[in-house]
């Protein structure tokens, strides 16, 4: 069964740093996409970042960049999101998305174009 979980979560004061990790079984998650995404209630997935299979093309949604870096391991199908210089606003809770076409040479933070089967590690940012 194709499964993943996030994990890392934890509460954090402003200007601090996590490490989100993506721990993905059951699939050859080295062959796919993987993207960082974030949610607050009553508000729609938002896409944070992105990694292509073999690592080597990124993206990320304007408001973070120079401030997450997403990394991947796929020896051990392993994908990270570090986060520095931590806002209030970056309070969410961060899901990891398996893109749905494999060997893809870009990647992009649409929701639309992932699944989704973890439930999710909070993030809060908070004094």
């Amino acid at each position: 069964q194709s499964q993943h979980v996030e994990s890392g979560g934890d509460l954090v004061q402003p200007g601090g740093s996590l490490r989100l990790s993506c721990a993905a079984s059951g699939f050859t998650s080295d062959y796919y996409v993987i993207g960082w995404f974030r949610q607050v209630p009553g508000k729609e997935r938002e896409g944070v970042a992105c990694i292509t299979s073999g690592g080597s093309t990124v993206d990320y949604v304007d408001h973070v960049k120079g401030r997450f870096t997403i990394s991947r391991d796929n020896a051990n199908k392993l994908v990270h999101l570090q986060m520095v210089s931590l806002k209030p606003e970056d309070t969410a809770v961060y899901y990891c998305g398996v893109g749905r076409i494999p060997f893809q040479i870009r990647c992009t933070i649409q929701a639309s174009e992932y699944d989704f089967w973890g439930q999710g590690t909070q993030v809060t940012v908070s004094s």
